[in-house]
């Protein structure tokens, strides 16, 4: 059953991945990939917070479909680590550098920051 849960919740993180390009796509900011950073960021917020509020519940327990359905499909389906290595690499041989650096950067401080906010929530 938690393969169905992680296919629909991929499935929806997906083309919710998808809906963020094309909402972007006209808005070529100094060429900065904002939708993949985006859809990163929000990743990291629907994680958190379902890790707060669901495992505060105790709903992460075995047997429910909230981990699978959440985080292992929408999360997953959601967040792009490969096309932010791609889009990264891109930027390098264009010689965009500062803009490569600084799209690393805003994608592993805000999302650490992200997390970090949820870790210190549930202590």
């Amino acid at each position: 059953m938690n393969v169905l849960y992680v296919f629909i919740g991929g499935g929806i993180g997906c083309v919710t991945r998808y809906a963020f390009s094309v909402f972007f796509i006209r808005m070529q900011i100094l060429n900065f990939p904002w939708s993949t950073l985006l859809a990163n960021v929000f990743s990291c917020v629907v994680f958190g917070l379902a890790v707060f509020f669901l495992g505060e519940k105790g709903l992460f327990t075995s047997g429910t479909m909230f981990r699978p359905l959440l985080l292992t499909g929408f999360c997953g389906g959601l967040s792009t680590f490969s096309t932010f290595s791609f889009e990264t690499f891109e930027l390098l041989k264009r010689g965009d550098y500062t803009i490569a650096g600084v799209n690393v950067l805003l994608n592993m401080i805000l999302c650490l920051v992200i997390f970090g906010m949820f870790a210190r929530s549930t202590n």
